[in-house]
C-alpha cells in the first residue's frame, strides 16, 4: 500500500470510534435522525479513507508503471471499476 497509513489509520480508527457510539446510541434508543447523521459522518470519513487509498495508488503504484514502461490498460482499468463502486 503506497498511502500514508499512518493518516489512513487515524481516519479509519476515529471512524470505528465513531461506529461503537452509534451501537451505543442504537442499544439506548436514541433519536433516529441522530443516529442517521452519525452514519453519515462514519461514511464521509471511510470515503476520505478510500480516497487516501487511491491517492497513493495514483502516486506510487500508477507512476511506478509508467516509469517501467508497463501497459497502462490494467492499471487503468482497476481505477475506472473502482471509481464507478466509488460513485454508486
Amino acid at each position: 500500500m503506497r498511502a500514508d497509513k499512518k493518516q489512513v489509520l487515524t481516519i479509519l480508527n476515529t471512524a470505528k470510534g465513531q461506529i461503537n457510539g452509534i451501537v451505543k446510541m442504537i442499544e439506548e434508543d436514541k433519536y433516529c435522525i441522530d443516529i442517521s447523521n452519525q452514519l453519515l459522518a462514519v461514511e464521509a470519513l471511510i470515503k476520505k479513507a478510500n480516497q487516501e487509498v487511491i491517492k497513493g495508488h495514483l502516486e506510487g503504484c500508477l507512476k511506478e508503471a509508467i516509469i517501467n514502461g508497463e501497459d497502462l490498460n490494467q492499471k487503468i482499468d482497476e481505477i475506472m471499476k473502482t471509481i464507478a463502486k466509488m460513485s454508486k
